[in-house]
């Protein structure tokens, strides 16, 4: 399907480059932009080449957007409980002449099993609210609260849900502040995830992770295997060459 030219925007919205394969994203600095975070993520993930992935807590889209470069066959959804970014996300899949192969969905990912039904996945992302709902300040705009801050979905229910909605051996793949590392493996076992492949992300070579990118396989066998670290900045604030490729040159994948 070829991408559509016109689009509606809404006051504040503006169409970015999404830097891979010249697809385009809507965004508004009102709201929520997509971030590296949501970049690693998408490269990062086992995504297959064929079967069903969806990808929770979607924002406007920019996840399973860039997921939709890396096969040819697999389709895609999305769920985002706020219906401003629901209805960007939407628009977006439109932009990028994508409609019939992703699907947004408008609605709370504590209820995504009774909307898609339990094993129907072979791959669920994530880029979760990272901060605990009472900790740090959280944003005046409510829809910048509830995009970083644990007020309607915790860790605890991304995985949870997340393992139901898996079938056996699909992968559940996440971005997330490194600190909540142990939090992240020991519920991904309580649900029967077992961590498979990790890689951390350092802002520059002399300092500590700040991000940690984990994907883990529903009754998959113990074996974590970790992978060389992610090093953002190299030159002082100049991308590593890795990121220097996603961002303007091969953009192939992280995994």
């Amino acid at each position: 399907m070829e991408p559509v030219s016109h689009v509606p925007l809404f006051e504040a919205e503006r169409i970015d480059d999404l830097l891979t394969h010249e697809m385009k994203i809507i965004q508004s600095h009102e709201v929520f932009c997509f971030s590296m975070d949501a970049v690693l993520l998408a490269r990062f993930a086992s995504v297959p080449k064929r079967g069903r992935v969806l990808d929770m807590c979607t924002g406007n889209g920019a996840i399973p957007l860039i997921m939709t470069t890396r096969t040819p066959e697999a389709t895609f959804d999305g769920i985002e409980i706020q219906e401003r970014l629901f209805s960007m996300a939407s628009r977006n899949v439109t932009l990028n002449g994508l409609d019939g192969r992703v699907t947004m969905h408008h609605g709370d990912v504590k209820e995504a099993v009774e909307r898609f039904g339990h094993g129907k996945f072979d791959l669920i992302t994530c880029n979760p609210p990272y901060m605990p709902a009472m900790s740090g300040e959280q944003n005046i705009r409510e829809h910048f609260a509830i995009a970083r801050h644990e007020i309607l979905l915790n860790l605890e229910d991304v995985i949870r849900v997340g393992s139901q909605l898996l079938k056996n051996g699909g992968k559940l793949a996440m971005v997330h502040r490194s600190t909540r590392l142990v939090d992240i493996i020991s519920y991904m076992r309580k649900y029967g995830l077992e961590p498979k492949r990790m890689r951390l992300v350092y802002p520059r070579r002399d300092a500590e992770p700040n991000m940690v990118l984990i994907e883990g396989m529903r009754g998959g066998k113990p074996e974590l295997r970790i992978q060389p670290p992610l090093i953002v900045y190299e030159k002082g604030e100049e991308y590593c060459e890795e990121l220097q490729e996603i961002y303007f040159g091969r953009r192939d994948s992280l995994a």
